[in-house]
């Protein structure tokens, strides 16, 4: 453990040093982000996910720092340039720009012209320049003026000495840091159109003569503008206005008004144009890149855990329907634990005689089956399909769901395994079933990235993105709990501790031996030891003989919660069904060493409530009748809507036509809003008023203002 890494992310994070300490020593331990947090609150400090994946991350961004210190430092070592002041400043370095400006003049280079000059012996001559006595330049370069070193005359020779010292201005590592620190504050983000680019590139024509501070552009807009650089529409420019960034450096190298300062001016002005500029334009690009990337992902991620946590329907008999017009809609019959019992294509939106037989089939196996709810996916067809379903007066709930991804889960392996010999839209169906079921035990089993609750997801970082959206899913399971006996080997690895093969071999034990008896049974499954059980165990739910089971109490606090009940004169299954026989405990007496009181706290209320599921409860929503298209869509119409996605720039809002609408950031409320995250999240369900129809451009504009 490195102590110097453990008072920097303490500085940082504003975390306690020994709490910081803690965590690492879990995390080298084998420990997971979710345990934790959840389980080892005293070690920690009662850190919550967020802090602890903070604390993980930046170990884990230090410790690449670390690496790369090293590979200069074995570089230099190798190279014989390694001297004690070097070393000193490498190891004193806090970041990467700091390292990398202290190693850049002794970084092994391609052939350059500045290296090309040194190898025809106009080092000296530049020396002599960058002095700025007074010399005569002209007078010091006929001294080497030599045409057999391809050094044909005096401005030759100035030429190359002026080469060495553009390169030795761009690699100067204090020039480098005041110029990196104007580029940041002083910088302009600007983009031109790309000439003849009018029509194709009219998705960009906001931004075909922009400008603004760069210090100011919102991450969307940045994200934007570098998709249509890369798609050749735009031209763009991140710098600082050309006088001053040239003013800076001037004053940096260049002294005195003589003829040799002259030409270090010279060598100055081709440094920024040929070396510096485009260097620091390049790494503030990244920055800004950087920076952008971690704001989409941070609202992707968002939105995917509201997706993810939205409120399951829960155990009841499901029929489900994946709609189509020329294809007609896939029906799939699903028990209440899931299971597929039968399927059928019915043609509810076809002719007449279509419809009769669709609605005949839908009353048949809804009485065949006792069916508790209809689920209808919400694409092509979906809002003609929930029409014809409710106008059969079923009695049963009528639920239109997203059906994003459902059709990367038909074509998924996951799929034909389990539903081997159906058809892709059949399994398209039956997602959209499960789903309603429990939107989190099915939507584990699809790449969150096609989820469809995020933007620019193809354009930002995409090892970031998939372990950030891999965090979020990987808290949303573990929060809420998984079921041991009914879990698909997909929800399951993402419990603690488990991942893709335990998984696998929890599953198969499963179908060998039938279901789990208790947690402790785990301990039989190949391969999965006492740290995977620790990790684990605390997360998964069993029905069995041990109450505590379908508790989220770790089995390592079962002895002492049986003690609690002891001394309160009743079992532990009494304390977990009797608030009186709890009001007997005082937890402060059970406080130790190994257990403090936030641990003895989350074990009350988890007797209070054992296994609760946090998610919300499940309500049935309905779009506005008669509004099934953007034809059908005015201005001044006030209709229920979903919100889809959450951008920086606003909500995006389903309201049954197939095209969301967008409420920008200045319509969300009748106050300011300065992120939408504070009033509007995925999946909730809004009020919207219709403020205008783009019907060209398939546009809708929403406000969700009351006044």
């Amino acid at each position: 453990m490195n102590d110097t890494h453990i008072q920097t992310i303490s500085r940082e994070l504003s975390l306690k040093p020994y709490h910081v300490s803690a965590v690492a020593k879990l995390l080298d331990e084998g420990a997971t982000v979710p345990f934790i947090s959840r389980y080892r609150k005293e070690a920690t400090g009662t850190m919550d996910e967020v802090k602890v994946a903070g604390v993980r991350d930046r170990l884990g961004e230090l410790a690449e720092l670390d690496k790369r210190r090293e590979a200069i430092l074995t570089s230099l070592q190798e190279r014989d340039l390694l001297t004690d002041d070097l070393k000193s400043a490498i190891e004193r370095a806090r970041d990467k720009a700091q390292l990398e400006d202290i190693y850049l003049p002794h970084r092994p280079k391609r052939k350059t012209r500045a290296s090309m000059a040194k190898e025809r012996g106009l080092e000296p001559l530049a020396n002599i320049l960058m002095a700025q006595k007074g010399a005569d330049p002209k007078a010091e370069a006929r001294k080497y003026v030599n045409p057999a070193k391809d050094v044909p005359d005096v401005a030759a020779a100035l030429a190359g000495a002026r080469d060495i010292l553009a390169e030795r201005i761009s690699e100067n590592a204090k020039a480098r840091a005041a110029m990196r620190t104007l580029f940041v504050k002083r910088g302009r983000f600007m983009s031109k159109m790309v000439k003849g680019k009018e029509e194709e590139g009219a998705t960009y024509r906001d931004w075909f003569d922009w400008d603004e501070p760069l210090v100011r552009v919102p991450g969307h807009r940045a994200l934007a503008m570098f998709r249509g650089e890369n798609e050749k529409v735009l031209k763009l420019s991140l710098r600082p206005p050309e006088e001053e960034a040239a003013g800076l450096l001037k004053r940096s190298v260049v002294r005195g008004h003589g003829p040799d300062a002259r030409e270090v001016g010279a060598a100055m002005e081709d440094c920024y144009k040929r070396l510096l500029g485009p260097s620091l334009e390049n790494e503030v690009r990244g920055e800004v890149k950087k920076r952008a990337d971690t704001e989409a992902i941070k609202v992707f991620a968002a939105n995917l855990r509201e997706l993810l946590l939205a409120a399951p329907l829960g155990q009841k008999r499901v029929l489900a329907l994946d709609p189509g017009f020329r294809t007609g809609a896939k029906l799939t019959v699903l028990d209440a634990q899931g299971a597929l019992k039968e399927y059928d294509t019915i043609f509810p939106v076809g002719s007449k005689g279509q419809q009769a037989g669709a609605a005949e089939t839908l009353k048949k196996l809804c009485a065949k089956y006792d069916i508790e709810a209809i689920a209808i996916g919400n694409g092509t067809a979906g809002r003609e399909t929930e029409a014809f379903v409710r106008e059969l007066g079923l009695n049963i709930p009528v639920v239109l769901v997203n059906e994003a991804g459902a059709s990367i889960y038909s074509a998924s392996e996951v799929a034909r395994k389990e539903f081997p010999d159906l058809d892709l839209t059949v399994r398209g169906s039956a997602s959209i079933g499960r789903r309603l079921m429990d939107p989190l035990a099915e939507l584990v089993k699809i790449d969150p990235k096609s989820i469809g609750v995020g933007q620019y997801q193809h354009d930002v970082d995409q090892a970031a993105l998939k372990k950030s959206l891999d965090d979020v899913v990987e808290s949303c399971v573990n929060s809420v709990g998984v079921d041991l006996n009914t879990a698909s080997a997909e929800l399951l690895a993402y419990v603690s501790g488990l991942g893709p093969v335990l998984a696998g071999n929890i599953v198969g034990h499963r179908d060998e031996n039938g279901p789990f008896d208790s947690r402790r049974e785990l301990l039989k499954v190949k391969r999965l030891g006492p740290k995977a059980f620790e990790q684990a165990a605390g997360f998964l739910r069993v029905q069995g003989k041990e109450v505590l089971d379908a508790s989220a109490v770790h089995p390592e606090r079962y002895k002492l919660v049986k003690q609690m009940a002891k001394d309160a004169g009743c079992t532990v299954a009494d304390l977990m069904a009797d608030e009186a026989a709890r009001s007997r405990v005082n937890v402060e007496s059970y406080v130790s060493e190994e257990v403090g009181l936030p641990t003895l706290r989350d074990i009350m209320a988890e007797l209070a409530k054992p296994g609760r599921d946090p998610r919300a409860e499940f309500t049935v929503f309905s779009f506005a009748e008669g509004v099934n298209d953007i034809k059908d869509v005015h201005e001044g119409m006030k209709l229920p809507g979903i919100v889809t996605n959450v951008t920086k720039f606003g909500a995006f809002v389903d309201i049954g036509v197939h095209r969301d609408g967008l409420v920008h950031i200045s319509q969300l409320a009748d106050k300011f809003v300065r992120d939408p995250a504070e009033v509007v999240a995925a999946g909730r369900e809004v009020e919207v008023t219709v403020i205008g129809v783009d019907m060209k451009r398939g546009r809708i504009n929403l406000s969700m203002k009351k006044v």
